[in-house]
């Protein structure tokens, strides 16, 4: 028979075999293992990422290798390595340039006017449509608003020459039979601002409010109708309830807008722009088109991308900041 004292030494046996298997070393997963692990459970959600992953590796990472090019007088036939390196004499030139003050003044005033008044009016917009009630109504619009998104900016061009062409343009037709003179809206420095923003938050509002609207169908129903009970309104349900739950995106909207706030939009001032709006309409990318591009000075070209995307970054990290402090709210 098996003793009292016997099954106390088998028992102290079995915990010192116990602890002597989880301290040793062996029997601790590795990170290798842990990560193995990890990809194996997940890994119908890794494959569903992998060509988004391999098309930011190719085209977004892998050319950062080439940015030396903006501190190197870059000769295609002697490549990134043999061509002499230069430092910031690229940089210098971009800033000491005469064009610009003037550059930098029209790049942040399109891009600030198109963030500070397309923002509101894309999160004004969702929350009509999600206030509404006739479905059908409801579905109109969207599909009237989102239409513009998918239009290049060249068709786009074809449709503001129709409405804004000062000899048979439907606004100036209407600007004459109430007595006015036709207005040159493309080529006339006091307007040709006010139709880029304009004409870019028509094209893009509707798309915007996609993100708002699907944030807020994932606030829950409950709230509505608790609120309902309460005694609220239409407005105090939206001021209360919706703008609040919506709040995270607009901030992260707004963040991610800032880190861009030095590309305005190369493809529409492209196609909208002529040589009497260059001093209000000519922004950073069209001058680097004409200056970097269109003659050879590939150099220059990547020292003011690489330029801007500092200037993107360090704005990113400020406002984040301060919207966390602010807010609470914020990308990381």
């Amino acid at each position: 028979m098996t003793t009292h004292a016997d099954s106390t030494v088998t028992e102290k046996k079995h915990v010192a075999a116990k602890e002597t298997a989880v301290s040793h070393p062996r029997h601790i997963p590795s990170r290798i293992q842990v990560a193995r692990r990890a990809l194996r459970q997940h890994r119908w959600v890794y494959i569903l990422m992998a060509p988004t992953l391999i098309y930011f590796v190719i085209f977004k990472y892998g050319p950062l290798w080439n940015a030396q090019i903006a501190f190197k007088d870059f000769k295609p036939l002697l490549g990134v390595w043999g061509s002499p390196w230069v430092g910031l004499e690229h940089f210098k030139t971009f800033v000491n340039s005469f064009y610009f003050d003037q550059l930098i003044a029209n790049t942040i005033f399109f891009s600030t006017a198109k963030l500070v008044l397309g923002l509101p009016i894309a999160v004004i917009m969702a929350l009509a449509l999600h206030e509404t009630l006739l479905k059908r109504f409801r579905t109109v619009v969207q599909t009237i608003v989102y239409l513009p998104h998918f239009l290049s900016w060249v068709i786009m061009f074809g449709v503001l020459l129709m409405l804004l062409s000062p000899n048979n343009g439907l606004i100036n037709n209407i600007i004459e039979a109430l007595g006015g003179e036709p207005i040159a809206f493309l080529t006339s420095p006091e307007w040709f601002r006010s139709v880029i923003v304009i004409s870019d938050i028509w094209k893009e509002t509707g798309w915007s409010t996609i993100i708002y609207l699907a944030a807020l169908l994932s606030i829950s129903p409950y709230l509505y109708e608790a609120a309902t009970v309460d005694g609220a309104s239409h407005l105090q349900r939206i001021w209360h309830i919706s703008i609040p739950g919506i709040l995270p995106v607009i901030v992260m909207v707004t963040l991610l807008r800032l880190g861009h706030i030095l590309d305005a939009g190369f493809n529409q001032i492209f196609v909208l722009y002529s040589i009497p709006v260059y001093s209000v309409g000519d922004i950073i990318d069209t001058w680097v088109y004409r200056q970097g591009i269109l003659q050879f000075q590939f150099s220059l070209a990547t020292a003011v991308g690489l330029f801007k995307g500092v200037i993107g970054l360090i704005l990113i990290l400020v406002a984040n900041q301060v919207a966390k402090r602010l807010t609470e709210q914020s990308l990381f």
